[in-house]
Formats: structure tokens, C-alpha cells, sequence
């Protein structure tokens, strides 16, 4: 316990326990049956309070939460969300794991050296996620993938997200934040059908405030590794 109350802030505290009680609480207020959703909330919340401090075990839960994600989009028709977190969320994730696990910040493996991405880079990035969204529409729309607009959009959010997690960049955190309210539209439209999915919106809820508090992290970590190159010039 002291070594998780000296690893975490206060304010990552009281974000990652707040989130888990309303995340449980919706649970037993909407669901009560799909204890696999559950799951899937409490794993997914836990790894975005570990991506926040650049910690690769944070990725290695993002893993385990695609899996099970995968599952529960396959089950209401969500084929694009089934597709981008089995297809590419997972092995982005695996491959972001190697990456971190790679490039330590003061060889402390518990946090990331975070990188900045050239104008170049950002082109190319922008290029192939209008290339991934076009399509994926088509391919969605071929298996009649439920609400398939917002369904596109997700997949083009999580494919940005997942190469700037892979490219240890800060934004990384803004573009899961957009995915976090496509999600949220997502399930709203699922609940208006099955109420119990309700429980997925908090989900999402919560994972919006963890990845706005995410990127805000990672600035700061940003300037505090930078100030310390410069000092040590």
C-alpha cells in the first residue's frame, strides 16, 4: 500500500476509485448479468490510470481489455468495434509494449521517454487514417455493422490512437478521449435497445475523464523529462 499511495498522486487515487465505484454501482444498477462487461470496465479503467504515468503495464492490461472488448462488441452486432480492438487495438497494444519497454526514461522502466513527431510524420499519419476510415466504411458496412457512421468513426479515432500510443506521443490520450465520445454515442444508441448497456456508457464516462487527465500528465511529464535533458547539457 505505500508503494502504490508513493507511485500514484492523490488526484490518480481518488480518479482511479471514483471511477471504479460508479463503474460497479452502474453495473448493478443497469446489468447484473454481463459480468464480463464488468470485467472488461474495471481492467480497462485500471490501465489508462497506469498509461497516464507512461507505465508499459498499462498496455499489457489494454491487451487483456481488447480481448474481452472484442467479445461483448460481437455480441451486439458492433462488428467494427469487434475488428478494431481484436485486429488492431491488441497487437497496436503489443506492439506500443515492445516500444515503451524500449525506450525507458532514465532507464526507469516503470516510465516512458516520451517522443515529439515531426510535421512529415504527422502528414503521413493523417493520410493513413483517412485511408483506414474510407475502408473500413465499406468493410463495415458490408458485414451491416449496427450504427455505422459513429462505428466508422470509432475505428478512425482508435487507429490514430493506437499509432500514437505506438509513437509514445501525448496526443495519443486526446485521440482515446475522441474515441471515448464516439463509444459513448455508440452505446447510448445500444441502450435505447437493451438498457443493460447503460453500464457501457459509464464505462466510457470514465474512461474520458482518465484519458483528458492522461494527456494533461503526459505534458507534464514532457517538460519535466525535456527540462532535465537540457539540465544535463
Amino acid at each position: 500500500m505505500k508503494r502504490i499511495f508513493r507511485y500514484f498522486s492523490m488526484t490518480e487515487i481518488l480518479l482511479w476509485t471514483s471511477s471504479v465505484l460508479l463503474i460497479v454501482i452502474s453495473f448493478f444498477l443497469f446489468d447484473r448479468v454481463n459480468y464480463l462487461t464488468l470485467i472488461a470496465s474495471l481492467i480497462g479503467v485500471t490501465s489508462l490510470i497506469f498509461n497516464a504515468k507512461g507505465n508499459p503495464l498499462g498496455q499489457v492490461l489494454i491487451i487483456v481489455f481488447s480481448i474481452i472488448y472484442g467479445i461483448i462488441s460481437y455480441r451486439f452486432a458492433y462488428y467494427g468495434e469487434m475488428i478494431t480492438y481484436l485486429g488492431m487495438s491488441m497487437p497496436m497494444a503489443a506492439f506500443a509494449l515492445v516500444t515503451w519497454l524500449k525506450n525507458p526514461y532514465n532507464g526507469k522502466r516503470s516510465e516512458v521517454k516520451v517522443n515529439r513527431i515531426g510535421k512529415n510524420e504527422q502528414i503521413l499519419m493523417w493520410i493513413a487514417t483517412v485511408i483506414a476510415t474510407v475502408v473500413f466504411y465499406f468493410i463495415l458496412s458490408h458485414f451491416g455493422t449496427s450504427n455505422l457512421i459513429p462505428s466508422t468513426f470509432s475505428v478512425s479515432t482508435s487507429f490514430l490512437a493506437a499509432y500514437l500510443t505506438f509513437r509514445r506521443s501525448p496526443y495519443f490520450a486526446l485521440a482515446y478521449a475522441a474515441n471515448d465520445v464516439v463509444l459513448i454515442v455508440l452505446w447510448i444508441l445500444a441502450s435505447l435497445v437493451d438498457i443493460r448497456y447503460l453500464s457501457v456508457v459509464v464505462c466510457f464516462a470514465a474512461f474520458l475523464l482518465h484519458d483528458v487527465y492522461g494527456f494533461i500528465n503526459w505534458q507534464r511529464m514532457q517538460n519535466r523529462q525535456e527540462s532535465g535533458e537540457r539540465s544535463h547539457d
